[in-house]
């Protein structure tokens, strides 16, 4: 099942480290530079095959990059 981006979607709250959610956000355009919602469209993905929802695929990775580093403490 393809993921697409649904203007009415309900704005949802997720709790992150701001050391893993920007770096996320860089990650997540690499492997989609369009759209609104990069990080979205990942987590819907995730969350689809995490509920084995048929034909769900775990999102693919994008290389390594700079979001790849630990953050520096």
């Amino acid at each position: 099942m393809d993921v697409e981006e649904n203007e009415y979607d309900k704005a949802r709250r997720v709790r992150m480290p701001d050391d893993e959610w920007e770096p996320f956000l860089a990650a997540a355009k690499v492997m989609h530079p369009d759209g609104r919602s990069p990080r979205g469209r990942v987590l819907r993905e995730f969350v689809r095959w995490y509920l084995r929802r048929p034909g769900a695929r775990l999102p693919e990775r994008p290389p390594a990059g700079p979001w790849s580093e630990s953050p520096k403490e």
